[in-house]
């Protein structure tokens, strides 16, 4: 079982920022699989929220997060950062780390192969 272990969740305040990191723990695993982070919030479905490709070259987001949100990987740390700037109330969930075949698969079929143990955020109003 490939551990995906996440940090940076966290309170913030409307408008601010917050910076999520997930860890592999091994690093063949990370160089093979397509990185992600999806949210889930109480009563809610799980959302895609990024992806990004397995050499970095290519990045997706949902709509709702474009131009505030930005996910990046390091090869060298085995890690993915998803860094979210003006961050919204109903924005407040549990962020999880994910590894899939694609980021097209992870962003539109919500299809992952494995997935950390979740972060939460909650931005307050």
């Amino acid at each position: 079982q490939v551990q995906l272990v996440e940090s940076g969740g966290g309170l913030v305040q409307a408008g601010g920022s917050l910076r999520l990191s997930c860890a592999a723990a091994s690093g063949r695993f990370f160089s093979n699989y397509a990185m992600g982070w999806f949210r889930q919030a109480p009563g809610k479905e799980r959302e895609f929220v990024a992806a990004i490709s397995r050499s970095g070259g290519s990045t997706y987001y949902a709509d709702s997060v474009k131009g505030r949100f930005t996910i990046s990987r390091d090869g060298t740390k085995n890690t993915v950062v998803l860094q979210m700037n003006s961050l919204k109330p109903e924005e407040s969930a549990v962020y999880y780390c994910v590894a899939g075949a694609s980021p097209s698969e992870l962003a539109s079929q919500l299809r992952y192969d494995f997935r950390g143990q979740g972060s939460q955020v909650t931005v307050s109003s």
